[in-house]
């Protein structure tokens, strides 16, 4: 496993003072599985770089290896990934042998230590496993980071057993020697699962103190917080809670209340205020949430006033009672009141109080519906109710490849009846605008692979024309 790091910073040899490692030297250090060498392949005023060359042990590796073995793979030990990726063994050889610049010291040159310099830095190779570029640039960029990514094919001869989880990784940016290290040091084993040592309590201040500065205003710092700590749940809510701490907020995670923290928005946010954006946009007065469950949707209703009657439907009563709550209806201005009407209904039998609306919003719900009933819920919906606009979205399931967690023909939810491909999603569509005189118009919900499109996708119906 390889690291470079180059610059162009006049002049280019100045990288040698900062990393405190002798440019005419091959040096070497001792590691616990094996040797990292430093050399620099070019060294010149105008172009320099220094490369760390990992040597791992197998043997050495086995002896002190944390579950190596691989599940039903006997051999799983000693044939493995690990002498030749960039892993946690690459993070401890850069702390070992980059110390002094991790924390900030040039003896010779100590006015180096501030400078923010052009670097580009190669790695090779990179493991990710389910998540792979997407995760990988959710990770850098918002550090500034320009990212170049090649992926590996399994196998030159054998193309069609298709791509591996290995990535050469190329990044660009201008900053400081320090924060490049301390980024890589973080970054590099949150982005692969196996950690060759123990993770406990100590890795909190480990991880705290490298991400000094940066770590708490990441947009992605839960998920490389818990990755990095290999999502061990004691541990990454103790790292959170300083983090917060340290940011000064005063709580963590609140779902009744995100508004009041400031947090990247999650995949169900960004899809309920892209459905408001369309509901606003049909300049429909009155809307029907079809299946508005604990009412998100209804809240962000109520305070568009262009909305003057929003009505939810739930088959759970349990559901719209928790509507309620979170809705304050004991305490609600009579007004408002007024505007709001919840009732019990299920979506595969007609029902005349589903009419006369000028928009609906069906908002995850036909996968939790068997597909021998979809027949019935068109009826009631596009043929019975018929509203001007329609509203849908539903999971894509060909994105279910990138969520690491999820095991292979499994969806995201025990309760889901189907998860369609994008394909079989807008066939269905067009099939029931077709027969119900809609026109349909279809959009990406999340940040879309190049591969497997986003995670959710949305059809917007607008009756006639």
């Amino acid at each position: 496993m390889l690291l470079n790091i180059t610059t162009t910073h006049k002049p280019a040899i100045d990288l040698g003072y900062l990393l405190h490692k002798h440019p005419d030297k091959l040096q070497s250090i001792d590691l616990s599985i094996g040797k990292a060498h430093i050399f620099y392949p070019e060294n010149s005023d105008e172009r320099t770089t220094a490369s760390l060359l990992l040597d791992i042990d197998p043997i050495d590796m086995v002896r002190g290896g944390r579950n190596l073995s691989g599940k039903g793979f006997s051999l799983g030990q000693y044939v493995n990934d690990r002498p030749y990726v960039a892993s946690s063994f690459m993070s401890v050889a850069i702390a070992k042998a980059f110390s002094t610049a991790m924390n900030g010291k040039c003896s010779k040159k100590p006015e180096l230590v501030d400078i923010k310099m052009p670097f580009e830095v190669t790695i090779s190779v990179l493991p990710v496993p389910k998540g792979g570029e997407i995760l990988i640039r959710k990770m850098f960029e918002p550090l500034g980071y320009k990212v170049v990514l090649e992926r590996h094919i399994l196998d030159n001869k054998f193309v069609n057993w298709g791509d591996s989880k290995y990535f050469t990784l190329k990044l660009n940016h201008t900053t400081t020697l320090q924060e490049l290290l301390s980024h890589l040091y973080v970054m590099i084993p949150a982005l692969d699962n196996d950690k060759h040592y123990y993770v406990s309590q100590n890795e909190i201040d480990k991880l705290l103190e490298k991400g000094k500065g940066w770590l708490s205003d990441h947009p992605e710092k839960e998920q490389i917080t818990r990755r990095y700590l290999f999502n061990l749940n004691s541990l990454s809510r103790q790292a959170l809670e300083r983090l917060n701490d340290d940011d000064e907020s005063k709580e963590l995670q609140e779902e009744t209340d995100l508004e009041e923290v400031k947090k990247k928005e999650t995949l169900h946010q960004q899809r309920l205020s892209l459905v408001l954006s369309k509901l606003k946009e049909s300049g429909a007065k009155s809307v029907l949430d079809l299946g508005c469950g604990e009412g998100k949707l209804i809240r962000m209703l109520l305070k568009e006033k262009q909305f003057s009657n929003i009505t939810g439907m739930d088959v759970s009563y349990q559901e719209l009672t928790k509507c309620k709550d979170r809705l304050h209806w004991d305490e609600m201005a009579p007004r408002q009141k007024e505007r709001i009407n919840l009732f019990q209904g299920a979506l595969t039998y007609k029902d005349k109080r589903l009419e006369g609306f000028d928009a609906a919003a069906i908002v995850e719900v036909i996968e939790h519906l068997d597909e021998n009933r979809l027949t019935s819920f068109e009826r009631v919906v596009f043929e019975c109710a018929k509203p001007k606009t329609v509203v849908l979205t539903t999971p894509n399931g060909e994105y279910n490849v990138l969520f690491e967690n999820m095991e292979a023909d499994t969806m995201r939810h025990t309760d889901h009846r189907f998860e369609w491909s994008r394909t079989e999603f807008e066939t269905w569509a067009k099939k029931v605008a077709e027969t119900n005189n809609y026109n349909v118009q279809f959009l990406p919900i999340g940040e879309e692979d190049k591969k497997v499109g986003a995670p959710s996708q949305m059809a917007i119906f607008e009756y006639g024309n």
